[in-house]
């Protein structure tokens, strides 16, 4: 395989585009040659998979981003990529520098945009929006329920801070207004130390209620609990779907706990969304 071509692959999940190439003195006979000779699998106009099988959903978001030399993967696309929401579309999202309505090209779903500088960046290599700005363009589809878990995943998982969601949101007059709210009201809440979207949400619920916030994820007798008022002597654990997984587990850590001193309460995840009074209940009675 040509030197190039390796390198390109091997840092782009083994996707190339012609314009790479031609950047690198290919001609268009060259790469029609290799792409038949090399049975590489075409995603896009001039974008290849140098494997036989089926793109991987990394290698689509590879394929999309590298459409053009100035195509950043965005909206549903980026959110998927971050982490922080589902995208199942037949297509993926770019956005592109300059004007004009949005377009279906085949595969690929193109945005035009004035407003890209400083709002670009890698990650995991692939050339993407900025995930605040990744969150002011889904934000426009989606209910108040799925912004605000938007927002809490992005800076759980530690892909923005609620201080740059809220400057992109400043600078887009256009944003969502949900998200400047959400963004505006939980700024200083501690997303980042939740293990799950429930534990996030928690805090937003304590913090509506006026509750002092616990401490989250605290180690208490050598073991890790999810929210922790060390004044109250009291533990809250939010039990996912996998608590009766590991029920001897749990109970271990509940008897080291409970012989620390503490009052050990577990509420399921469902009732942080489905019933946020019964929760906010359970933290504050005696």
């Amino acid at each position: 395989m040509d030197s190039h071509l390796a390198r390109l692959a091997a840092t782009q999940a083994e996707v190339v585009a012609a314009w790479q190439l031609r950047q690198a003195g290919w001609s268009a006979t060259k790469i029609r040659h290799h792409a038949a000779r090399g049975a590489w699998r075409r995603v896009h106009p001039g974008v290849y998979v140098l494997t036989r099988a089926q793109p991987s959903q990394v290698q689509l978001w590879w394929a999309a981003a590298l459409t053009t030399p100035t195509s950043f993967l965005s909206h549903g696309s980026a959110a998927a990529c971050y982490g922080f929401h589902r995208f199942s579309k037949p297509f993926e999202v770019v956005t592109r520098p300059g004007q004009g309505g949005r377009r279906r090209l085949g595969r690929l779903l193109v945005f035009r945009s004035k407003r890209l500088q400083g709002e670009t960046t890698r990650h995991t290599g692939i050339p993407i929006t900025t995930a605040e700005r990744t969150l002011v363009d889904v934000a426009a589809g989606l209910d108040a329920k799925r912004v605000g878990r938007c927002f809490r995943e992005a800076i759980r998982l530690k892909t923005t801070t609620a201080a740059r969601v809220a400057r992109c949101v400043e600078r887009h007059g256009d944003a969502p207004t949900l998200l400047a709210a959400v963004a505006r009201r939980y700024a200083k809440l501690p997303y980042r130390r939740t293990r799950s979207d429930a534990e996030a949400r928690a805090l937003e619920l304590l913090d509506d209620a006026g509750i002092r916030p616990p401490g989250v994820n605290v180690r208490i007798g050598g073991e890790e609990a999810d929210l922790v008022w060390v004044e109250r002597r009291l533990i809250v654990e939010i039990d996912g779907p996998q608590f009766h997984l590991f029920r001897d587990e749990d109970a271990r850590k509940e008897a080291i706990w409970r012989d620390a001193g503490f009052t050990v309460r577990r509420v399921p995840s469902s009732t942080v969304y489905d019933d946020p009074a019964a929760f906010v209940a359970c933290c504050v009675r005696p």
